[in-house]
């Protein structure tokens, strides 16, 4: 039966039913098309009505399809089909289906609505067509991992609003297209922030016109091409990149004097190229932690200064360089040095890593050298590679790092402590210790450059994919990541195990909506570990080819049956409006029984809570002006106010999107009433009418914490301050966890939830996400992780079990920016690794200097400095049972700060590191609250 044909029958069947349901005819004529022409659909793909039978990966709006996405479903087919006629279609996702082959039709220009064309991982081929410059509406165009070849079109430079290109690994050709006076060009994309086009067939030279001062991309990816030429001059107005790949390409030519314009880059990739001239000059690039500049033909040149003068650097590859002399002993002093690759080149004389300061520095790599002696100190754990030196001539030579090494590929997997357990074929044992069927792939991550020797890295990257499905409410219960390698490309690639949920295997949804938020990047990995790409293993349970082209059964079948349909969806939308008007009903009625028993002796009666009316808050706050307004967050605004009492207050107004079921929103509300401490920020009152939701608290004047630390507030926290207000926020969490009826636990611990009074006593604010307790002794499972990133307990984001040593975790965190002044996580750095590794190095206490925060001001007195930090340590470590409750922390706070008080000792000055001894206002009482019985 010819294709013209069916289609005929397509439209005439879809026209005959669409009276009976609520997809529009023109698009159940295309699903249709499809389904006759792809093979191993989903199941459901059955009846005359997509929208209103939710076929699976079809979503509908206003009875249009809107959305297509069969990323993951083993779907094959030769052609794109009748797609393109699906005129309202704004999302198209056909990722890791790589039995689908064919070429992109320029039709494909027809989807003016398309804002996401997502591709990753399948087997297209031919060209790009210029007609996807049609599509002004493109912001995420993902087709890397295919077999596209010849040019990159020119009317790409028309997608004004596309935030990410991606076409790595394809097989494009041709030059970067740049626009000119009669065509567009990449240069014209001044919004898009990631430039992805590494891993193709690219020549000629990247054309300077390519950059200017008006793009704004952070990522500029263009490796494994065979561009030549030299690097323009003009890359150095691209001031926003954080990540350049160059490398693998036939480039010559010096490298631009102006590269160190590029002040915020953090990674910079030249190698494999044929550059000439004098080393470049990255002096004052000091956001660079990772460098490969490796064989290259640069002028003979000893180290250059900005080795040791970058202190952020973490890796140095430089093999095949032409560097010469003696390697200067300070180079091993920098702090966060990991990696140093120096091999193949002409260093000579003694290397000397007796004065070494730093255990960090992992991997010292001089292969291929004239080195001739070696001092080394003791407790060095440094791999060492010295083979084919002079040093290694002779009885030396038996030496280990003499030896010819194999790069150490270890197999990196989170550990579980499961009693070890048989699973049926084709069944893994989860993290979780459940059995079940896995979903499978790759992660691929275009510049994943961090070391192998921190174990943690992983644990995060972990958490915060498990924190995305959850985020998302994918039911994934557990993940596993394993088998760390490099690519002939250098992309680390990691292999993910992602097991189901509350089964034993996942549905085909389940698989399309993992796959695609792995290939839409949520922004907390990629802000942390980079962009990258999924690629699936075919699942299990969707390996059956089923053929959908019995297009006469298929006919037949749906005819014979359209009265039945009919009747069937006019029974079902006749329910689904019932049940509509229900809910509807429903959400009114709680609203107003909620309203109701405000104004009844039915509701509960709060201690110290007042209700208040809207118009009260509206003249407290001058019709919440914004002369008022004091702060922002999640949930809404903050105004102050001033009641007829005179008393000040803080308001929270709930934004319309953030605002609470009714019964959620007096749950927290009873909640918060009972929490009575002079450490714990006070409710006065709360207000829910004409569809607001406010809560009303006592007024601190000092502003948070974090302006404190960061100096927006103006107040100097000197040492003796810190330990003040680490000792009250300490008593309140303990009030939380110990004292309060039920327990509460805070989930949300950071400087920003920590306000100062008159008095400058800390207080412990914003309970929005705080979570009562019946059982303390218990953890409490929870569906969804909540908290800031950098805050919250590493435990805690994988494996999902709340408790109150997960508050302890966060209040760790806070007691290291107390001392350091520094975030959390700031550009790939961690704050918990950076002051380990300092503790670790430091023989005394002044030697941990360097990590304090100069904020503290000149002659500060650091007494117990040692017993503090070793305090913070404890309330991060890894695993939960190991650490402090928060009473245990609340005496040890006490304890030091009686301590810093009482004795008169040589004590540290910042300034000069003099003698002098302290005194402490022994007014202050530290006794009043205190927690026995732990």
């Amino acid at each position: 039966m010819g294709k013209q044909f069916q289609a005929f029958l397509f439209v005439i069947i879809a026209q005959i039913l669409f009276i009976a349901g609520e997809t529009d005819p023109g698009d159940v004529a295309v699903l249709f098309s499809i389904k006759a022409s792809w093979q191993n659909l989903p199941r459901n793909w059955i009846g005359s009505d997509p929208c209103g039978s939710g076929w699976d990966g079809i979503n509908c709006t206003n009875s249009r399809v809107t959305s297509m996405n069969l990323q993951g479903m083993n779907v094959m087919g030769t052609e794109f089909g009748d797609i393109p006629s699906l005129s309202e279609l704004q999302y198209l996702d056909l990722s890791n289906n790589r039995g689908f082959k064919g070429t992109l039709p320029s039709s494909i220009g027809s989807l003016t609505n398309l804002s996401a064309l997502i591709l990753v991982g399948c087997s297209f081929f031919g060209p790009i067509p210029e007609s996807i410059g049609s599509l002004q509406n493109l912001v995420y165009l993902a087709l890397n991992n295919n077999s596209f070849n010849g040019p990159i079109p020119n009317s790409i430079g028309n997608l004004s609003k596309l935030y990410r290109l991606d076409l790595n690994d394809n097989k494009l050709s041709g030059s970067i297209p740049v626009s000119n006076a009669s065509l567009s060009g990449v240069d014209m994309l001044v919004n898009t922030k990631h430039f992805h086009l590494g891993t193709n067939q690219l020549s000629g030279p990247i054309p300077p016109r390519f950059f200017s001062s008006s793009m704004t991309p952070i990522h500029l990816v263009l490796d494994n091409n065979q561009l030549t030429g030299g690097i323009p001059s003009t890359l150095g107005y691209v001031q926003t990149l954080l990540v350049l790949r160059l490398d693998s390409n036939f480039l010559n030519g010096s490298v631009p004097i102006n590269l160190n314009n590029l002040t915020s880059l953090t990674q910079l990739y030249l190698s494999n190229n044929n550059l000439i001239g004098p080393v470049p000059n990255l002096t004052g690039m000091n956001s660079l932690y990772y460098v490969d500049l490796s064989n290259n033909s640069f002028s003979p040149s000893v180290i250059p200064p900005w080795f040791t003068n970058i202190s952020a650097l973490m890796t140095i590859l430089m093999e095949r360089t032409q560097l010469e002399g003696v390697i200067p002993v300070d180079l091993f002093n920098s702090p966060n040095l990991v990696t140093v690759v120096l091999s193949n080149n002409q260093l000579s004389g003694s290397l000397n890593l007796s004065a070494s300061n730093s255990n960090q520095l992992g991997l010292l790599d001089l292969q291929n050298n004239s080195i001739t002696n070696l001092e080394l100190g003791t407790g060095n754990d440094t791999e060492l590679k010295l083979a084919s030196n002079p040093i290694c001539v002779g009885i030396q030579g038996t030496e280990s790092y003499c030896g010819v090494q194999k790069t150490n590929s270890s197999y990196i997997t989170l550990a579980n402590n499961c009693t070890p357990t048989v699973c049926q074929l084709g069944e893994t044992l989860s993290p979780l210790c459940r059995c079940a069927i896995p979903y499978t792939g790759t992660l691929h991550f275009i510049y994943f450059s961090f070391s192998n020797h921190n174990s943690s890295y992983f644990s995060y990257l972990s958490g915060f994919l498990m924190n995305a499905f959850r985020e998302n409410l994918l039911p994934v219960d557990s993940i596993l990541l394993s088998n760390p390698t490099f690519d002939t490309y250098f992309f680390r690639q990691f292999t993910l195990n992602v097991f189901p949920s509350g089964q034993d295997y996942f549905n085909r949804t389940g698989i399309s909506a993992i796959g695609t938020l792995l290939n839409r990047q949520p922004p907390q990995v990629i802000s942390y570990f980079g962009p990258f790409y999924f690629t699936d293993e075919s699942y299990p349970l969707f390996g059956e080819v089923k053929s959908s082209s019995k297009t006469g059964i298929i006919i037949g079948a749906a005819v014979s049956s359209s009265v039945l349909v009919l009747l069937l969806l006019c029974v079902g939308v006749y329910a689904l409006q019932q049940r509509r008007r229900v809910t509807r009903a429903l959400a009114h009625n709680t609203s107003a029984s909620l309203n109701h028993e405000m104004r009844s002796d039915s509701f509960p009666r709060l201690k110290g809570a007042r209700c208040f009316s809207f118009e009260e808050l509206k003249k407290c706050t001058d019709d919440f002006s914004e002369s008022k307004h004091i702060g922002s967050g999640g949930y809404g605004k903050v105004y102050r106010g001033t009641l007829d009492t005179g008393q000040l207050v803080a308001i929270k107004r709930a934004q319309p999107g953030s605002l609470q079921g009714a019964n959620e929103f007096k749950t927290e509300i009873e909640l918060l009433s009972r929490i009575h401490h002079k450490n714990v920020v006070g409710l006065a009152g709360f207000c829910y009418s004409k569809g607001e939701q406010m809560l009303i608290y006592e007024y601190i004047p000092n502003g948070t914490l974090i302006d404190s630390l960061s100096g927006k507030s103006g107040i100097r926290m000197d040492w003796m301050r810190r330990l003040r207000v680490a000792l009250d926020a300490a008593r309140g969490l303990a009030y939380l966890h110990e004292l309060a009826n039920p327990p509460i636990i805070h989930r949300d611990v950071k400087p920003s939830n920590i306000l100062l009074d008159d008095n400058l006593s800390a207080k412990v604010a914003d309970f929005g996400i705080s979570k009562p307790i019946s059982d303390t002794g218990k953890s409490y499972i929870t569906t969804e992780v909540k908290g800031t990133m950098g805050y919250v307990d590493p435990e805690y984001y994988m494996t999902q079990q709340l408790t109150q040593k997960s508050d302890v975790y966060s209040f760790g965190i806070v007691l290291l920016e107390l001392i350091t002044g520094r975030k959390p996580i700031e550009r790939g750095k961690n704050i918990v690794w950076e002051v380990k590794e300092a503790m670790d190095n430091a023989s005394d206490p002044s030697e941990l200097l360097e990590i304090l925060d100069p904020a503290m001001g000149w002659g500060t007195s650091l007494v117990c400095l040692e017993k503090f930090l070793d305090l913070a340590m404890s309330c991060v470590g890894e695993i939960s049972r190991g650490r402090p409750k928060m009473g245990e922390v609340v005496r040890e706070i006490e304890n030091i700060i009686q301590e810093a008080g009482s004795n008169k000792f040589v004590v540290f000055n910042l300034s000069s590191f003099e003698a002098k001894t302290d005194g402490f206002d022994s007014s202050v009482s530290f006794v009043p609250f205190r927690v026995e019985g732990d």
